[in-house]
């Protein structure tokens, strides 16, 4: 007997819900972020795109959303729409969030959309400055795992201490073939553009040593040290 023919994953049932007063029809399995831009409604983001899975990591996309008689902040990038949801996208709560967020986001990066610095009153000099250009959004991560099925970047270490890796050895093996004469994946997707295509360019030429995880920026010989122990390579 013959396996049945694949079809066309079926469209989700319709949902109902409304944003920002206004009445939008959607579909089971979409998220909040999906339905408001399918209506033409505004969210800003940082960290999604819509290639890749949801991460919810900038939080730049937080709404309030009410079920019934509860009223919770969410990531609209991740929240599913559901049937008589009611969601706002610009109350002042979702205002001072933004605010907050885009400050510590210039901290680490110095191009910082203006337009939202300014929509938000945000003061770009309000946190110290800790340069790095990585600002942790994972596009490159997902970039690399999703959609070129290769692995060779990811995250090591939590909170203030968490940073964005690359695995020299699965690099020197697939970076340059990613790369096939064009920008690589991973730089293309990185809002910063702090992704080095030096793993792309040089891979075949590493130093004979280096860390079984070493970090995309910040490479000072304290952090590499950082790292190695880390990831148990000394």
């Amino acid at each position: 007997m013959s396996a049945p023919a694949q079809t066309a994953e079926a469209p989700g049932a319709p949902v109902k819900l409304t944003i920002d007063g206004r009445s939008v029809e959607a579909r089971e399995g979409m998220t909040v972020l999906q339905a408001a831009r399918e209506a033409g409604i505004e969210i800003p983001t940082l960290c999604y795109l819509e290639e890749l899975s949801g991460y919810g990591s900038c939080r730049l996309c937080l709404v309030e959303v009410k079920a019934g008689r509860r009223t919770r902040t969410v990531v609209s990038c991740l929240y599913p729409v559901e049937e008589g949801l009611e969601v706002q996208t610009e109350t002042e709560k979702i205002a001072h969030h933004r605010k907050l967020i885009l400050e510590l986001l210039a901290a680490r990066w110095d191009r910082v959309d203006p337009a939202l610095l300014k929509k938000y009153g945000a003061d770009p000099e309000r946190f110290a400055k800790h340069t790095t250009y990585c600002i942790l959004c994972g596009l490159c991560v997902r970039q690399c795992a999703e959609i070129e099925g290769k692995n060779v970047l990811g995250f090591i270490g939590r909170g203030t201490e968490r940073q964005v890796v690359v695995y020299p050895e699965l690099a020197a093996k697939f970076c340059a073939q990613c790369a096939k004469g064009r920008e690589m994946p991973c730089l293309e997707v990185c809002p910063t553009g702090v992704i080095t295509s030096e793993f792309a360019a040089a891979g075949l030429t590493l130093p004979d040593k280096l860390p079984v995880a070493y970090p995309v920026c910040i490479k000072d010989d304290d952090n590499l040290r950082d790292v190695a122990k880390k990831v148990g390579d000394v």
